[in-house]
């Protein structure tokens, strides 16, 4: 082991409290290729059974620990050209793991700009700056005199020169700028501010017209709506410590050290440095490292949601009728059977101001027939309450579950090139009918094919960094669609993309494989697939089903890898492993001891039985029917002390939006979740969750609707 990765291993467990040999072995992993989600299913006895969070902090900290490395070298280099890099510099730098501590250590020898510091050096005037600092003089008069020359006009030309110079100095010193920060770290408050003449335009933002608290308690999601205000020119925002003499009392304790001329210069050098230099350069990082905070905060829980939606509860491979409400352009109506495709189509107006209530009833009537369908799904859009209420007087000549499903982004997806290409001869209300639809047989499937950021489940998308989002996001879709798996032979190149190992290219040649040669009839042969190689195919095999596959294990989470250890227990058990499988009896007769050996361990041996008595099992619960109160269809419904079913639509830091069956989400505030203090909101809802509300306020002017969480249905 190198000593970097050495220092790496031993800082990362520190920060995680997980120990050095589990953290050595992941990043191993990780560094050879393997995804997070292979990791943490198929290597357990590697790294100690770390979870996909612990593993995705352990590579994001092992990457900025390389960034680091590598910002030192850069840093090393620069010095060294200067000619100033001596060992013991060298050895400080090497040994330094904080990127602040890292660019206070540079700061002296960093390239600068023309400053005014350097313009009183190419004066001559750092001598001059050296005698006073060194404050042993009680007439700086005297000394300056002597720098007069055609470059200084005058002796206090030459005081200011030396002044520039101090204030740099100090400005530059690691003890300064380690008070300052440490002041700013227990002090510091953030203020916001009205832009003259703003207030009208920027109303949504008058909580924060003149607005001020420590920016240690400062939510996330309120710095990330004051920074808002602030790009969109509507706010002026501030940080620095409450009271900032502190600052300058710090300072003078560390600089001045004599009560004469000279101390007092060094003291208004002080007071410009921290003015001009110190305290702008330290807001300015205490502003970074706050909004990075928030963002970190505001993408956990974006995150957290997309996950929860992602994993909500599929129908299966169900026949469904899919709409699209509309009032004056109609209901898209389409047919869907039980493998998702487009059999039907056609529109409704049972809505004013058509209201061609009996030739719509019939019409749905006689799909439901024709079409064999099994269940509903109503887009929760524009029209829905409306379109679920004529649904539900609808008669039947069959049971048909009728469901709400969220549409937030159908018409991103109905827009965009991977639906012309699917649906080429349609227009954009069919698509989105399709999407709304399918989002109910399966709501991964659908989702992968939709920008996250199009969902509607996250808080300040757009104003968070968007590289760290993305990369987020991308490892939360990564993460579900290989916690469920999918089906080889069915899925679309937008969900294998997602497939531990594959990505778009890998995942269009397996389409196009399948297209060519027909239905994959085992694992194995995806190593007949174009670019597919021996690492890729390991990555991906246990991820991927085939349901009706010669060997049951090809429709299961066991990896190949393990197909010998399954056969020999099968063999020891005197039967066949199409036998075993399922056979709780028989896999419950098996001791997991004996098959242990130096690659695998009780770990995987626990989670490969656990598979066989029920291979491929869906992670997801099953979906629920969901009814709104019928008497309640808009805002002016609403009453005080009313209690309603609703669904969680969105979940933030300070609380969860509620539909309640109105166009308007109503919000439960954190203090409105429990009896007891809660921290987090989702720990007490979960995205989609069915829910009972009671009605505390409401804004009709505002739109605004306050609840109380009553419990879950």
């Amino acid at each position: 082991m190198s000593n970097s990765l050495q220092q790496f291993v031993q800082i990362i467990s520190v920060s995680l409290q997980i120990s050095e040999k589990q953290i050595f072995n992941a990043i191993k992993l990780l560094d050879e290729g393997a995804t997070i989600p292979f990791i943490s299913r198929y290597r357990k006895e590697l790294t100690g059974g770390m979870d996909e969070v612990q593993l995705g902090d352990t590579k994001e900290q092992y990457d900025k620990l390389c960034e680091l490395e590598k910002r030192k070298e850069t840093i090393l280099k620069s010095i060294d050209e200067q000619g100033k890099l001596t060992d013991e510099l060298k050895k400080r730098i090497e040994n330094c793991w904080n990127s602040t501590e890292l660019e206070d250590i540079y700061l002296p020898y960093k390239p600068k700009r023309r400053t005014r510091a350097e313009i009183a050096r190419e004066k001559g005037l750092e001598p001059l700056a050296k005698m006073i600092m060194k404050q042993n003089s009680d007439d700086v008069e005297r000394l300056a005199l002597s720098f007069v020359n055609d470059k200084v006009d005058s002796v206090a030309d030459a005081v200011e020169g030396a002044k520039d110079i101090i204030a740099e100095w100090v400005n530059e010193s690691e003890n300064a700028r380690i008070a300052v920060r440490k002041i700013f770290n227990y002090e510091a408050v953030i203020s916001s501010k009205l832009v003259k003449g703003k207030e009208e335009e920027a109303q949504k933002y008058r909580d924060y017209f003149d607005m001020s608290e420590k920016l240690s308690r400062c939510s996330s999601h309120r710095l990330l709506a004051m920074r808002r205000g602030e790009s969109e020119g509507f706010l002026r925002v501030s940080i620095s410590p409450d009271d900032e003499s502190h600052c300058l009392e710090r300072l003078e304790r560390i600089f001045v050290k004599a009560d004469n001329e000279s101390g007092d210069v060094v003291y208004e050098a002080v007071k410009d440095a921290y003015k001009r230099l110190l305290k702008p350069a330290i807001e300015t990082e205490f502003a970074s490292v706050s909004k990075e905070k928030a963002d970190v905060e505001a993408i956990r829980v974006f995150a957290e949601n997309l996950k929860q939606l992602l994993l909500s509860p599929p129908l299966g491979q169900k026949r469904v009728l899919g709409i699209d409400p509309g009032f004056r352009t109609g209901c898209k109506v389409v047919c869907l059977d039980a493998q998702g495709n487009l059999v039907h189509n056609e529109t409704i107006y049972p809505h004013p101001p058509q209201n061609e209530q009996h030739q719509a009833m019939r019409k749905i009537q006689k799909m439901v027939e024709a079409y064999d369908i099994q269940a509903i799904a109503i887009g929760n859009g524009t029209a829905g309450r409306e379109t679920e209420q004529f649904i539900q007087n609808i008669r039947y000549d069959r049971e048909v579950k009728v469901f709400v499903v969220s549409e937030n982004g159908a018409s991103i997806y109905s827009a965009s090139k991977i639906a012309r290409d699917e649906f080429p001869d349609y227009d954009v209300t069919v698509r989105g009918a399709v999407s709304i639809g399918r989002r109910l047989m399966d709501p991964l499937a659908e989702l992968v094919k939709i920008d996250p950021k199009s969902i509607g489940v996250g808080q300040y998308q757009h104003d968070v960094d968007q590289a760290q989002l993305k990369k987020a996001l991308d490892q939360t879709v990564e993460n579900a669609v290989n916690r469920v798996g999918v089906n080889l032979n069915t899925a679309s190149k937008h969900l294998l993309t997602y497939i531990s190992g594959l990505g778009p290219q890998l995942a269009q040649n397996i389409v196009d494989y399948r297209a060519e040669h027909g239905a994959f009839a085992s694992r194995k042969q995806l190593l007949k697939v174009p670019k597919m190689g021996a690492k890729t195919f390991e990555q991906c095999a246990g991820f991927l089903r085939i349901p009706d596959a010669e060997n049951p294990l090809d429709n299961s989470a066991v990896h190949p890898e393990s197909y010998g250890i399954v056969e020999a227990m099968a063999k020891d058990l005197k039967t066949k492993v199409e036998v075993l499988v399922r056979n709780k009896e028989l896999i419950q007769s098996i001791n997991k001891q004996s098959y242990v050996n130096e690659k695998v361990g009780l770990p995987t041996l626990t989670d490969i039985l656990t598979e066989l008595e029920k291979p491929g099992r869906d992670p997801r619960n099953s979906v629920k029917v969901f009814e709104f109160d019928s008497t309640v269809k808009t805002i002016a419904d609403l009453r005080i002390d009313m209690e309603l079913p609703g669904i969680v639509t969105n979940i933030t830091n300070f609380g969860a939006f509620v539909d309640i069956g109105i166009k308007e989400n109503g919000l439960v505030h954190v203090s409105q979740m429990s009896d007891k203090y809660v921290s987090n909101p989702a720990e007490i809802v979960s995205l989609h969750q069915h829910v009972k509300v009671k009605v505390l306020e409401v804004d009709v002017v505002r739109k605004r609707v306050q609840l109380k969480l009553l419990g879950k249905l």
